[in-house]
């Protein structure tokens, strides 16, 4: 060792990551699941939603049903591999695009459909058939 003072002085809190923000992004915000939203921020008054909840099909209009959902009031991919889905929420003034979604996967066994993000029994059977009198003929 040498008696000179060292050149370099360390700072006294390394940290080789970059700085990131205390608060989340918007964007950030927006990506988390409806149920851990909740939970943090309390419930946030919406409108009625029917949200269809499927996998990756394997079917010639799965395409359209894509553009479809991407088209929808609120959608999201998550999970991977096997898990993966893809969530496409809908507001009630949105009932045709519903119906045509649904018409593509709905016949799939992975599919879901929430109320109010929420499971509810006869989902399928009573509610999609109640939102769809609100289509205008």
């Amino acid at each position: 060792m040498t008696a000179d003072p060292p050149k370099y002085r360390p700072l006294e809190r390394f940290w080789p990551y970059a700085e990131m923000p205390e608060q989340p992004t918007a964007a950030e915000l927006a990506a988390l699941d409806p149920a851990l939203q909740e939970a943090l921020f309390g419930a946030r008054p919406r409108p009625f939603s029917i949200t269809i909840v499927f996998p990756a099909l394997d079917v010639p209009a799965f395409s359209r049903a894509l553009e479809i959902a991407r088209g929808s009031a609120e959608f999201r991919e998550t999970g991977s591999g096997a898990g993966h889905r893809y969530r496409a929420r809908f507001w009630s003034s949105d009932a045709a695009h519903l119906r045509d979604l649904f018409e593509i996967v709905g016949g799939a066994g992975g599919t879901e459909v929430l109320i109010d993000d929420r499971p509810v029994p006869y989902a399928r059977e009573l509610w999609l058939p109640l939102v769809w009198f609100l289509i205008p003929r």
